[in-house]
């Protein structure tokens, strides 16, 4: 069902970022073509080489190579996309991605993206209760953004609720409605 598509996948600073590899290996299983971007501060929940390895691409977080100066073209990479799908997605980044912060290559590229866009938010249960991260979701989704409702489960802060990043076999499940012919592709940005 996959096979040939364009998936952009943004990894951000979270805990669950250690499920991307999961995901990166189950979506080119499925003969998708996976382009990771990540943020800086990601790198030091999941290394790009890791990412590299699974997907077979270089992994982007800079808006340009620090070797020779090649730049990341967020525009280039926003109109390759048949899907961005952002998992692990903070709170941090979906307020960013709701308020229109471009201080990231994930963010500049998601201001480009043509194509549908999935987020799966990752956070401790206070953070996703607060008020700000509501109206965020809340105000992405009236952007015709799609949410992959997080799970209930133990967090990375031992405490026990909603917050969790959804497995990534779930993930890969929700995706695939969006390249369904039957139903239309659900839709873009």
């Amino acid at each position: 069902m996959l096979e040939g598509k364009k998936i952009l996948l943004g990894i951000t600073a979270s805990i669950a970022a250690y499920k991307a590899a999961t995901l990166v290996r189950l979506l080119v299983k499925e003969g998708a073509e996976v382009q990771v971007i990540m943020t800086p501060v990601a790198k030091e929940f999941i290394t790009p080489v890791t990412l590299s390895a699974l997907s077979g691409k270089p992994v982007f977080s800079d808006f340009f190579s620090s070797l020779g100066g090649q730049w990341n073209s967020h525009v280039d990479m926003g109109l390759w996309a048949d899907l961005f799908l952002v998992a692990p997605a903070t709170a941090s980044t979906l307020a960013k991605m709701a308020n229109g912060i471009a201080d990231n290559l994930l963010i500049t590229t998601y201001l480009s993206c043509k194509c549908p866009v999935v987020l799966a938010p990752a956070m401790d249960l206070d953070m996703l209760q607060h008020p700000s991260t509501t109206r965020n979701i809340e105000l992405l989704k009236s952007y015709g953004n799609h949410i992959i409702e997080p799970g209930t489960g133990e967090l990375a802060s031992g405490l026990y609720g909603k917050g969790r990043m959804k497995e990534p076999e779930i993930i890969l499940e929700e995706i695939k409605p969006f390249f369904d012919a039957a139903a239309g592709g659900k839709g873009t940005k």
